[in-house]
């Protein structure tokens, strides 16, 4: 069975100042508009959906407890959805995830959210070492400009590299959205 996981879709994850560039906020709200249609079809599946918040210490713009950390409000949560909070990039180091999926006998995850080359990465890579199929949603992960490299550069560099990326017999297969089924 397959869950959705979206990773640290929060307030004020983009509130850097990297995200200068337009192109980051359009993005990002484009990215809402597809983790919302992402999350009606796993409800309607009837699958779970996990949604990762990263708890930031203080004086992060992710402070636990603060507006800028609150889950974005344009993301569909329903009463039953799930939120494992983290402290790191990986959604697996020292959270609840790995039970709770147990608990739910999932062997597939469909990911997406933020940020890209750090805590979307990070787990799905994590997820598939630790023998989970992973579905990255290509078109529904993103990121803010680093000094190199621009956020389309980025999103497209990780899906490529990331695609048929295995651990064993584990996978992570890179797919749009529109191609996107729970099973």
């Amino acid at each position: 069975m397959s869950a959705l996981v979206i990773i640290d879709v929060q307030r004020d994850i983009l509130a850097v100042p990297v995200a200068a560039r337009a192109v980051v906020g359009e993005r990002f709200a484009k990215v809402r508009e597809r983790l919302a249609e992402l999350i009606g079809r796993a409800h309607a599946a009837q699958r779970p959906v996990i949604f990762i918040q990263h708890d930031g210490p203080a004086g992060h713009r992710l402070e636990t407890g603060t507006l800028g950390w609150d889950l974005h409000p344009d993301l569909p949560r329903q009463p039953g959805d799930i939120v494992v909070h983290k402290t790191a990039c990986d959604s697996f180091h020292d959270t609840a995830l790995q039970v709770v999926l147990a608990e739910r006998r999932i062997g597939h995850l469909v990911i997406a959210g933020l940020m890209t080359q750090y805590c979307v990465d990070t787990t799905c890579r994590r997820a598939v070492g630790l023998g989970f199929d992973v579905t990255l949603v290509a078109d529904a992960h993103t990121t803010a400009d680093s000094d190199t490299l621009q956020v389309e550069q980025i999103v497209a560099h990780h899906n490529a590299l990331l695609d048929g990326f295995d651990a064993g017999s584990a996978t992570i297969r890179v797919t749009p959205l529109a191609q996107v089924a729970f099973a």
